[in-house]
């Protein structure tokens, strides 16, 4: 499905493998992420600031309604970017949230404090019914339960923009740049739809899942717009990373004296931080399977991006994912057993059923990744 490079390779620079989706690695074997920042340092960020004002001037409206769209769970990124276009830009954001498969308390509490430190919210809640079963599909079929929360995300701001007639959607950073990917979009503020099913569906749209038992009206929140109705609604996805320089830290300690925002009291499973990814309980599982399907779990992702941002070295960043990678995210085990209704023996059967050859290897003592940055 990923056509993923038959042998592992780790970028010279940072944690990452080219084992993720898209990642290219350069002769001197450094990924794009890594090539991509190092070029946001020579970046004339006063000038991207200029294109931004341009950018949101051209959009502004004089009646009072919404001018823009911000996707926004409350977390720290989305948080940040509707701050800074209310107050900083005197914008007027519609924000957008797509409901996670399950809140944490946490999750909750973090887009209410978001709410009330001044913002006009939509939340899309879809069928739990059909979720439930649409993250059951996607785990056995995917190997990644969390695709329904990503159809909503990557559609539902469509929607809005669409049907409320607000062209311009702001989201944070682009992850296909800043994490590694396709970096076709990489000098350019802008996303284009048609990259939807490749860079976020797997390239199984929403409307495959009807071969499987579901409906159309199952499946219709998830679905974006006619794409007729976006060019005519003239509907452009932009990215404030594009015009700001982007730093996930720096978003949460701004966050934190904005927006209320608050962190977990204690680490999140498989990585080693308390402020990302805190909204689902069924997120730990998101970032399992890409630990066993890429052999890259999330604290290669969060070490990799702190590398580049010059938190932490190499050195350190390898030591992180040695230390947490690997670690089983057992705190909502029973309920996402519950939750995609199956048994034990079931979940293991799918989690094994993605381990490829080139990746891992059985001993008496279990499965082990045979190639690792540490």
């Amino acid at each position: 499905m990923y056509n993923l490079p038959q042998e592992v390779k780790f970028c010279k620079k940072c944690t990452m493998s080219n084992q993720r989706p898209r990642i290219v690695f350069d002769e001197k074997g450094v990924c794009s992420a890594c090539n991509y920042a190092e070029h946001k340092k020579m970046i004339d960020w006063d000038t991207r600031e200029k294109e931004l004002v341009e950018l949101l001037d051209r959009h502004r409206k004089n009646d009072g309604s919404y001018d823009v769209i911000v996707p926004c769970s409350g977390g720290k990124d989305g948080s940040f970017v509707a701050h800074q276009l209310k107050y900083k830009y005197n914008m007027n954001p519609l924000t957008v949230t797509w409901a996670p498969l399950v809140y944490t308390e946490i999750g909750r509490k973090n887009l209410d404090n978001f709410i009330n430190s001044g913002f006009d919210n939509i939340l899309g809640s879809s069928n739990q019914k059909v979720k439930k079963k649409l993250a059951s599909l996607s785990f056995k079929h995917l190997g990644d339960p969390f695709q329904p929360f990503i159809y909503g995300v990557a559609n539902f701001p469509l929607t809005i923009s669409v049907n409320y007639n607000i062209p311009l959607i702001m989201y944070g950073e682009n992850g296909e740049v800043e994490y590694g990917g396709d970096m076709k979009n990489a000098y350019r503020p802008t996303r284009e739809i048609s990259d939807h099913d490749k860079h976020y569906f797997s390239n199984m749209p929403p409307e495959i899942w009807e071969e499987y038992g579901l409906t159309k009206k199952d499946l219709y929140p998830y679905l974006s717009p006619d794409y007729e109705k976006i060019v005519n609604n003239k509907t452009e996805i932009h990215f404030f990373g594009y015009y700001k320089m982007w730093d996930p830290q720096e978003n949460y300690y701004y966050c934190f004296k904005n927006t209320d925002f608050s962190s977990n009291p204690e680490r999140t499973e498989g990585t080693y931080s308390k402020y990302a990814s805190l909204d689902d309980k069924m997120d730990g599982f998101h970032f399992y399977l890409s630990y066993i399907k890429f052999g890259i779990g999330r604290a290669t992702s969060d070490s990799a991006h702190e590398i580049r941002d010059g938190k932490i070295t190499r050195d350190e960043g390898a030591a992180l994912v040695k230390k947490f990678d690997s670690e089983f995210p057992e705190r909502y085990y029973r309920e996402f057993l519950e939750y995609c209704d199956i048994s034990e023996q079931e979940f293991w059967d799918v989690i094994d059923s993605w381990r490829s050859d080139h990746i891992w290897e059985k001993s008496n003592s279990g499965w082990h990744l045979k190639n690792t940055v540490y």
